[in-house]
């Protein structure tokens, strides 16, 4: 038995972002989130003040609000958005401790990301960081147990620029970011209705 809340719409959770204010990974993280919105999800947004807030993870150790808000999240959520900047060909440490945090749902009825769908976001100042991050992002989803959508955005910041307004200076790279949420969205809604039909 699923032990999730059921809303009049399904939450979509997107966690992302870097320790610099108004990062490029976290405003490409709101324009997916937008886009989960605009197709019927409920959306929040840990970006990455949020996730500069968490403490180093350690198994068993007393959790702080923070923690456990991120933590009741994801458990009720029907889907995931995960955004991480290429450090060094990967994910950052400070997305991976975000992450790392989801062992707090190792003993639930409905175990990490097991059965949501994830979608993924990768950016890097080159192309090469892009797409091994997104490799690493779709691993870590699959070692969660959850479905990683069929598009992910890989998106090389050297060529394209993110403004306040929430605006991308490139419109293909804005309609990838917008296919991820869709398509995270879609399968939510899928989800949220089968649950209500049982």
């Amino acid at each position: 038995m699923d032990s999730r809340p059921l809303v009049a719409r399904p939450l979509v959770v997107g966690l992302g972002g870097t320790t610099v204010p108004g990062s490029s990974t976290e405003r490409a993280l709101a324009i997916a989130l937008r886009s989960a919105a605009d197709h019927g999800a409920e959306t929040l947004l840990f970006g990455g003040a949020d996730l500069a807030a968490l403490p180093l993870y350690t198994p068993g150790a007393e959790r702080l609000p923070g923690e456990v808000a991120l933590v009741d999240a994801i458990r009720c959520a029907s889907g995931v958005v995960i955004a991480s900047p290429g450090y060094h060909g990967s994910v950052s440490g400070l997305v991976k401790n975000a992450i790392d945090l989801l062992e707090e749902t190792a003993r639930d009825e409905r175990v990490y990301l097991a059965d949501l769908s994830v979608g993924v976001i990768a950016t890097a100042y080159g192309w090469q960081a892009a797409g091994s991050t997104v490799a690493a992002l779709r691993a870590i989803v699959h070692a969660l147990r959850g479905w990683p959508t069929p598009y992910a955005a890989a998106i090389n910041s050297a060529e394209c620029r993110f403004d306040a307004h929430g605006g991308c200076s490139d419109p293909v790279v804005a309609g990838q970011l917008a296919l991820v949420g869709r398509q995270v969205a879609m399968a939510a809604i899928r989800d949220h209705r089968a649950r209500i039909a049982a």
